[in-house]
Protein backbone atom coordinates (compact mmCIF):
# COMPACT_ATOMS: atom_id res chain seq x y z
CA UNK A 1 0.00 0.00 0.00
CA UNK A 2 1.36 3.42 -0.95
CA UNK A 3 2.10 5.66 2.02
CA UNK A 4 0.02 8.85 2.17
CA UNK A 5 1.75 12.04 1.11
CA UNK A 6 2.30 14.48 4.00
CA UNK A 7 -0.30 17.26 4.14
CA UNK A 8 2.31 20.01 3.86
CA UNK A 9 3.66 18.40 0.71
CA UNK A 10 0.15 18.10 -0.75
CA UNK A 11 -0.25 21.86 -0.27
CA UNK A 12 2.98 22.56 -2.17
CA UNK A 13 2.55 20.12 -5.06
CA UNK A 14 -0.11 22.22 -6.87
CA UNK A 15 2.26 25.18 -6.70
CA UNK A 16 5.01 23.13 -8.35
CA UNK A 17 2.52 21.88 -10.92
CA UNK A 18 1.48 25.41 -11.84
CA UNK A 19 5.12 26.35 -12.41
CA UNK A 20 5.65 23.28 -14.61
CA UNK A 21 2.53 24.08 -16.64
CA UNK A 22 3.96 27.52 -17.33
CA UNK A 23 7.24 26.12 -18.66
CA UNK A 24 7.41 26.50 -22.42
CA UNK A 25 8.62 23.99 -25.03
CA UNK A 26 12.12 25.42 -24.74
CA UNK A 27 12.34 24.17 -21.15
CA UNK A 28 12.53 20.35 -21.37
CA UNK A 29 14.12 19.96 -17.93
CA UNK A 30 14.15 21.85 -14.66
CA UNK A 31 16.26 21.52 -11.53
CA UNK A 32 15.06 21.61 -7.95
CA UNK A 33 16.75 25.00 -7.66
CA UNK A 34 14.64 26.32 -10.57
CA UNK A 35 11.43 25.10 -8.94
CA UNK A 36 12.46 26.48 -5.54
CA UNK A 37 13.32 29.90 -6.97
CA UNK A 38 10.01 30.13 -8.84
CA UNK A 39 7.90 28.97 -5.89
CA UNK A 40 9.78 30.78 -3.10
CA UNK A 41 10.88 27.58 -1.41
CA UNK A 42 14.13 25.70 -0.88
CA UNK A 43 15.72 23.18 -3.21
CA UNK A 44 16.07 20.69 -0.36
CA UNK A 45 12.34 20.90 0.38
CA UNK A 46 11.47 20.58 -3.31
CA UNK A 47 13.54 17.40 -3.65
CA UNK A 48 11.98 15.98 -0.49
CA UNK A 49 8.47 16.78 -1.73
CA UNK A 50 9.09 15.32 -5.18
CA UNK A 51 10.39 12.08 -3.67
CA UNK A 52 6.72 11.32 -2.87
CA UNK A 53 5.56 11.43 -6.51
CA UNK A 54 7.77 8.67 -7.93
CA UNK A 55 9.73 10.84 -10.33
CA UNK A 56 13.52 10.85 -10.03
CA UNK A 57 15.67 13.66 -11.27
CA UNK A 58 19.11 13.23 -12.77
CA UNK A 59 22.02 14.88 -10.98
CA UNK A 60 23.33 17.76 -13.05
CA UNK A 61 20.34 17.61 -15.41
CA UNK A 62 17.23 17.88 -13.27
CA UNK A 63 13.71 16.59 -13.90
CA UNK A 64 12.03 16.12 -17.26
CA UNK A 65 9.22 18.69 -17.22
CA UNK A 66 6.57 16.54 -18.91
CA UNK A 67 7.35 13.49 -16.80
CA UNK A 68 7.32 15.45 -13.56
CA UNK A 69 4.11 17.26 -14.51
CA UNK A 70 2.38 13.95 -15.15
CA UNK A 71 3.72 12.43 -11.93
CA UNK A 72 2.46 15.31 -9.80
CA UNK A 73 -0.93 15.30 -11.53
CA UNK A 74 -1.25 11.57 -10.89
CA UNK A 75 -0.26 11.96 -7.24
CA UNK A 76 -2.93 14.66 -6.81
CA UNK A 77 -5.60 12.49 -8.41
CA UNK A 78 -5.96 14.75 -11.42
CA UNK A 79 -6.68 13.53 -14.93
CA UNK A 80 -10.27 12.57 -14.12
CA UNK A 81 -13.35 14.79 -14.04
CA UNK A 82 -14.59 15.61 -10.53
CA UNK A 83 -18.27 16.49 -10.16
CA UNK A 84 -18.82 19.64 -8.11
CA UNK A 85 -21.93 21.14 -6.51
CA UNK A 86 -21.83 24.90 -5.86
CA UNK A 87 -24.13 26.22 -3.15
CA UNK A 88 -24.64 29.97 -3.19
CA UNK A 89 -25.42 32.03 -6.27
CA UNK A 90 -24.51 35.45 -4.94
CA UNK A 91 -21.57 37.54 -6.14
CA UNK A 92 -18.94 35.01 -5.11
CA UNK A 93 -20.91 32.03 -6.39
CA UNK A 94 -21.46 33.78 -9.71
CA UNK A 95 -17.72 34.37 -10.06
CA UNK A 96 -16.88 30.78 -9.15
CA UNK A 97 -19.44 29.35 -11.59
CA UNK A 98 -17.74 31.16 -14.45
CA UNK A 99 -14.13 30.55 -13.43
CA UNK A 100 -12.40 28.82 -16.39
CA UNK A 101 -9.67 27.33 -14.22
CA UNK A 102 -12.01 24.70 -12.77
CA UNK A 103 -12.86 22.77 -15.95
CA UNK A 104 -9.32 23.22 -17.21
CA UNK A 105 -8.13 21.33 -14.13
CA UNK A 106 -10.78 18.62 -14.31
CA UNK A 107 -13.34 20.07 -11.88
CA UNK A 108 -16.81 20.36 -13.37
CA UNK A 109 -19.41 22.46 -11.60
CA UNK A 110 -22.49 20.42 -12.49
CA UNK A 111 -25.12 22.32 -10.51
CA UNK A 112 -25.56 25.62 -8.68
CA UNK A 113 -27.98 25.91 -5.76
CA UNK A 114 -29.50 28.73 -3.72
CA UNK A 115 -32.59 29.26 -1.60
CA UNK A 116 -33.23 32.88 -2.50
CA UNK A 117 -36.31 32.96 -4.80
CA UNK A 118 -34.78 35.86 -6.73
CA UNK A 119 -31.77 33.73 -7.66
CA UNK A 120 -33.43 30.38 -8.26
CA UNK A 121 -33.95 30.02 -12.00
CA UNK A 122 -31.31 32.53 -13.04
CA UNK A 123 -28.66 31.18 -15.44
CA UNK A 124 -24.97 31.09 -14.48
CA UNK A 125 -22.48 29.87 -17.06
CA UNK A 126 -25.21 27.95 -18.84
CA UNK A 127 -26.68 26.41 -15.67
CA UNK A 128 -30.06 27.28 -14.20
CA UNK A 129 -29.77 27.86 -10.45
CA UNK A 130 -31.75 25.23 -8.55
CA UNK A 131 -33.40 25.48 -5.16
CA UNK A 132 -31.11 23.98 -2.53
CA UNK A 133 -33.88 21.60 -1.48
CA UNK A 134 -33.19 19.65 -4.69
CA UNK A 135 -29.56 18.88 -3.85
CA UNK A 136 -30.10 15.53 -2.14
CA UNK A 137 -32.43 14.30 -4.87
CA UNK A 138 -29.96 15.34 -7.58
CA UNK A 139 -27.07 13.66 -5.77
CA UNK A 140 -28.83 10.29 -5.74
CA UNK A 141 -28.67 9.90 -9.50
CA UNK A 142 -25.22 11.42 -10.06
CA UNK A 143 -23.27 11.91 -6.82
CA UNK A 144 -21.09 14.96 -6.29
CA UNK A 145 -17.51 14.47 -5.16
CA UNK A 146 -16.94 18.05 -4.02
CA UNK A 147 -19.25 20.64 -2.50
CA UNK A 148 -18.42 24.36 -2.60
CA UNK A 149 -19.99 26.59 0.04
CA UNK A 150 -20.33 30.18 -1.19
CA UNK A 151 -23.16 31.23 1.12
CA UNK A 152 -23.32 33.81 3.90
CA UNK A 153 -21.77 32.59 7.15
CA UNK A 154 -25.15 32.10 8.81
CA UNK A 155 -26.12 29.40 6.31
CA UNK A 156 -22.79 27.60 6.07
CA UNK A 157 -23.28 24.98 8.78
CA UNK A 158 -26.69 23.99 7.46
CA UNK A 159 -25.27 23.66 3.96
CA UNK A 160 -22.34 21.60 5.27
CA UNK A 161 -24.78 19.18 6.92
CA UNK A 162 -26.63 18.89 3.62
CA UNK A 163 -23.41 18.12 1.76
CA UNK A 164 -22.50 15.48 4.33
CA UNK A 165 -25.90 13.89 3.80
CA UNK A 166 -25.27 14.02 0.04
CA UNK A 167 -22.08 12.01 0.69
CA UNK A 168 -19.57 14.38 -0.87
CA UNK A 169 -15.95 13.49 -0.20
CA UNK A 170 -14.62 17.04 0.15
CA UNK A 171 -15.85 20.56 0.85
CA UNK A 172 -14.36 23.90 -0.18
CA UNK A 173 -15.74 26.44 2.27
CA UNK A 174 -15.69 30.18 1.45
CA UNK A 175 -18.18 31.18 4.17
CA UNK A 176 -15.61 32.38 6.69
CA UNK A 177 -16.85 30.16 9.54
CA UNK A 178 -15.76 26.72 10.69
CA UNK A 179 -18.05 23.83 9.78
CA UNK A 180 -18.09 20.47 11.51
CA UNK A 181 -18.05 17.36 9.33
CA UNK A 182 -17.18 13.69 9.86
CA UNK A 183 -13.43 12.92 9.79
CA UNK A 184 -13.66 11.09 6.46
CA UNK A 185 -14.66 14.33 4.71
CA UNK A 186 -11.89 16.80 3.85
CA UNK A 187 -12.64 20.50 4.36
CA UNK A 188 -10.60 23.39 3.00
CA UNK A 189 -11.52 26.78 4.44
CA UNK A 190 -10.85 29.87 2.36
CA UNK A 191 -11.51 32.94 4.53
CA UNK A 192 -10.99 36.01 2.34
CA UNK A 193 -11.27 38.42 5.29
CA UNK A 194 -8.46 36.59 7.08
CA UNK A 195 -6.30 36.72 3.97
CA UNK A 196 -6.75 40.49 3.75
CA UNK A 197 -5.81 40.84 7.42
CA UNK A 198 -2.62 38.90 6.78
CA UNK A 199 -1.81 41.18 3.84
CA UNK A 200 -2.46 44.19 6.07
CA UNK A 201 0.28 43.03 8.42
CA UNK A 202 2.82 43.03 5.59
CA UNK A 203 1.77 46.54 4.60
CA UNK A 204 2.30 47.89 8.11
Amino acid sequence: MTSPIPKATVRRLPIYLRFLEECGPNTPTVGSEDIARATHGSAVQVRKDLSHVRCSGVRGVGYEVDELRQAIAKALGLGVTRRVALIGAGNLGTALAGYPGFPASGFRICSVYDKNPRRVGMVLNGMAVRHVSRLLQDAVGEPYEIGVIATPAAAAREVADLLVEARVGAILNFAGVTVQVPPEITVRNVDLATEFRILSYYLT
